[in-house]
C-alpha cells in the first residue's frame, strides 16, 4: 500500500504563522494544476505499482479548488495508479469555504474525509493569525460538512501562543468534542524564521511564545480528550477508536508516498525526493517533461533517525528488534546505550522491545529523539 500527497499551493491570505509554500495569487492556476497533471504521468512508476490507500488533499489551501478540479486530479491518478476502492481521500479546507454550494459539490467527488482549519473559536484569535475565516463560521462549517453526511472529519487547533488563556483552551477542547468529531490535531504555535510572527517578535510588536505555557496546554489537551475517549495515537494527533488518520499513520510508519506539486515531498523507502518550492517555475519544468526536484539517496544512518524520530512519536512506538534486523546488532547496542538515561527518567517506558514515550516524556519528543540520533561513523 502507498499514498499520494497533492500540495495545493494557493491562500486567500498569509497567515502569520505558517512557512508552508503558498501564493495569495491565482493568476496561475490553470496551468499548475495542467503541470500536476502531468508530474502525476511523469511519476507514475515511483510507486512500484502499489495499490494506493490514501490520497491526501494539503497546502496551501486546496478548498480553494473547485469540485471538478479536485475530482480531474483524482480521475488522473486512477489513471495512473490502482487505487483501493476503499482509500481515504482526504481534503484539508478552511470553513470560510465550506458552504453549502461547496459541500455539495465535494459530495460529488471521491472526497471522502475532511480536515478542517479551526484553529480557535475566539475571533480575536483569529485576527491576530491573521485566518481567513470568523468564529460563527468554524461553528456552522463543521454542522454543514456533517449534515452533508460526511462523518470522518478531523479538526486542527492550535495552543500556546499569548492571547489563549487556559479557559480559551479549554473552550476550544470541549467545543469539538461537543461536535462528535472522531479526530483532532492540535500543535503548539511555532515561531518558523521567515514567517510574519518572527518578524513581528524580532520587531518587538510581539511577546515571544512561552514555552510554560505550551506545555501545561499541551497536558489540558491530553487530559481532557482522554477524558473524551479519544485515543493519543501521535504526538499532535488524538482519535476516537477506529478513526485514526490512515494517511498520516503511514507517513509515520514508514510507507511509500508521492507528492505532487510545488514543494511537495516524496519518499520510497531508498530516497526523499521534493519539487521546487516556485509555482511559475514548477510549471515551466513541467511544460517540458521535466519533474523539478532534488533527491537524498538515504543513507543508513538517514533511515535510522527518520524511524527514531517518527516511530517515538507514535502510540506503537520503536521496536528494538527491527533497528536490530533492519541497521544490525551494532546500531541496537548504540540506541540501548543511549535510551537508558531517558527510561530512568521514566521518559521513556519498556515493554519487551517496545519503546514508547511517558506521558512526561511526550513533552521532551523532540529532544529525546534528538539525543538518541546517530551519525554516519556509526556504519562505517
Amino acid at each position: 500500500m502507498a499514498g499520494i500527497y497533492f500540495h495545493i499551493p494557493f491562500c486567500k491570505r498569509a497567515c502569520h504563522y505558517c512557512d508552508f509554500h503558498f501564493s495569495t495569487s491565482l493568476k496561475l492556476k490553470d496551468e499548475l494544476l495542467e503541470a500536476m497533471k502531468r508530474e502525476i504521468m511523469l511519476q507514475k512508476h515511483y510507486l512500484a505499482n502499489q495499490k494506493i490507500q490514501t490520497i491526501y488533499f494539503g497546502g496551501g489551501t486546496p478548498s480553494i479548488l473547485r469540485a471538478d478540479e479536485i475530482q480531474k486530479l483524482l480521475d488522473e491518478i486512477s489513471h495512473f495508479h490502482d487505487v483501493d476502492p476503499d482509500a481515504e481521500i482526504t481534503m484539508e479546507a478552511n470553513p470560510d469555504d465550506l458552504d453549502a454550494e461547496k459541500i455539495k459539490s465535494l459530495r460529488q467527488t471521491q472526497v471522502n474525509r475532511f480536515s478542517i482549519g479551526i484553529q480557535s473559536f475566539f475571533n480575536e484569535d483569529l485576527i491576530w493569525m491573521n485566518r481567513a475565516h470568523l468564529a460563527v463560521e468554524a461553528e456552522t462549517s463543521v454542522k454543514r460538512v456533517q449534515d452533508a453526511g460526511f462523518e470522518n472529519i478531523t479538526a486542527d487547533l492550535i495552543y500556546g501562543y499569548p492571547l489563549l488563556t487556559d479557559d480559551k483552551w479549554t473552550h476550544n477542547i470541549d467545543q469539538l468534542i461537543q461536535f462528535d468529531i472522531p479526530h483532532i490535531s492540535a500543535y503548539s504555535m511555532t515561531v518558523e524564521p521567515k514567517t510574519a510572527l518572527a518578524s513581528f517578535i524580532r520587531r518587538g510588536k510581539q511577546i515571544p511564545m512561552d514555552e510554560v505555557q505550551s506545555s501545561a496546554q499541551f497536558i489540558i489537551l491530553i487530559d481532557k480528550l482522554a477524558s473524551a475517549n479519544f485515543e493519543h495515537y501521535e504526538i499532535s494527533n488524538f482519535a476516537k477508536p477506529g478513526n485514526y488518520s490512515k494517511h498520516n499513520s503511514n507517513y509515520w510508519n514508514g510507507i511509500s508516498y508521492l507528492g505532487i506539486g510545488p514543494s511537495a515531498h516524496s519518499f520510497n523507502g531508498k530516497s526523499r525526493q521534493w519539487n521546487i518550492a516556485n509555482n511559475s517555475r514548477y510549471v515551466e519544468s513541467l511544460s517540458q517533461n521535466n519533474v523539478p526536484a532534488e533527491i537524498e539517496i538515504l543513507s543508513n544512518a538517514n533511515r535510522l533517525n527518520e524511524y527514531i524520530m517518527t516511530s517515538l512519536r507514535t502510540i506503537w512506538g520503536m521496536d528494538l528488534n527491527k533497528i536490530e534486523i533492519d541497521f544490525g546488532k551494532e546500531a541496537l547496542q548504540l540506541i540501548k546505550s543511549d535510551i537508558n538515561q531517558f527510561t530512568e527518567k521514566k521518559w521513556l517506558l519498556k515493554n519487551g522491545e517496545l519503546i514508547t514515550l511517558s506521558s512526561e516524556g511526550k513533552l521532551f519528543a523532540d529532544r529525546i529523539a534528538a539525543e538518541l540520533f546517530v551519525d554516519e561513523s556509526s556504519f562505517l
